[in-house]
């Protein structure tokens, strides 16, 4: 039997993914190491099981006489308003964080890392190809989050390349789907979040700027492929997404569509925010032609939408009861 890590397990992604875990018979011990920094103790209800054992505490602080078979290092904030609030914690949870990490890998065992779309900056070439390197601004407003994942990117590429280690690292586009905290600081659940609160929907700028959205069911089925998959004889990093291009203006007029009442408002553009994002997925079907994301916006959005409405029926709800009932 197996010991894997989960570090950013509680998370909207982390906690789906360990989920995935579970489902698979060979997992004797799953640890969850979570600071709840952008986590949430409430996902904490989906990963009951007795091979469970949730740590809170920062990955790069986190103790433990375990070695682990299986390592996978998603301990990071991916909203701007999150990771540019505190830069140093940003790039330490990543960097140190696999630092600390690749301390307690087996001999033999596999490392796994989700890094990020953003390492290819603001792009100038669409869809963007593992073998852009981009155009990022390594001192820019977004740096803390780019610029860490690229370095880890490099340090476990260079592990694999000096010592030999199994390393699997997917480029994730644009994420979205059920357990997104309503802080979460991200296009599509700040939007939810706005129309079921009765508040606008804050546009920044035109709202041009486009992203592939990939809903975290078709997400996890790629992310499975490529940590899970033997024998893929592939060095370097995989883009997993959805390669359909939205605007974000259509995805706030959609969730508009869903809350009769919900208006959209216009505010100046955020600094160096991307034009443009879409993956191109040659390599992953090549990798693994049985994968496809199938789930569109409209469905994901929607499925989206209703959890967070039942979400907030619970929570009203509990709140609503008297004390001691």
């Amino acid at each position: 039997m197996k010991t894997a890590i989960v570090a950013g397990g509680l998370g909207f992604l982390g906690s789906h993914f360990a989920n995935a875990l579970l489902g698979r018979d060979d997992i004797g011990k799953l640890v969850i190491v979570d600071n709840l920094w952008t986590g949430s103790r409430d996902n904490e209800a989906y990963l009951e099981d007795p091979r469970v054992k949730i740590v809170h505490s920062d990955i790069e602080r986190f103790l433990t006489d375990m070695m682990f078979d299986e390592i996978y290092h998603l301990a990071s904030p991916a909203s701007p308003s999150w990771y540019s609030a505190d830069p140093t914690r940003t790039i330490s949870a990543n960097i140190i964080g696999a630092f600390r990490l690749r301390e307690l890998l087996k001999p033999g065992g596999r490392f796994c890392y989700t890094s990020t779309s953003e390492v290819y900056g603001d792009p100038l070439v669409s869809p963007q190809p593992e073998s852009y390197r981009g155009s990022v601004d390594c001192t820019g407003p977004r740096s803390s989050y780019d610029e860490s994942k690229r370095c880890t990117e490099a340090f476990l590429f260079e592990c694999q390349r000096v010592h030999g280690m199994d390393v699997r690292v997917a480029r994730l586009f644009n994420v979205y789907g059920p357990r997104t905290r309503a802080d979460d600081g991200r296009a599509v659940s700040n939007f939810i979040s706005d129309a079921l609160n009765g508040s606008p929907i804050t546009i920044y700028g035109e709202g041009l700027q486009s992203r592939s959205w990939g809903y975290v069911e078709d997400i996890l089925g790629g992310l499975t492929r490529l940590f899970w998959g033997d024998d893929l004889g592939q060095v370097g990093p995989v883009n997993i997404g959805n390669d359909r291009e939205i605007p974000v203006i259509d995805i706030a007029r959609y969730v508009a569509s869903l809350v009769p009442g919900t208006s959209i408002r216009h505010v100046a553009p955020a600094p160096q925010d991307p034009s443009n994002r879409r993956p191109d997925l040659t390599l992953a079907r090549r990798l693994f032609p049985d994968w496809a994301c199938k789930i569109d916006y409209e469905q994901g959005v929607k499925l989206t939408l209703e959890w967070f409405a039942r979400r907030q029926a619970n929570l009203s709800a509990r709140l609503a009861e008297p004390a001691g009932a």
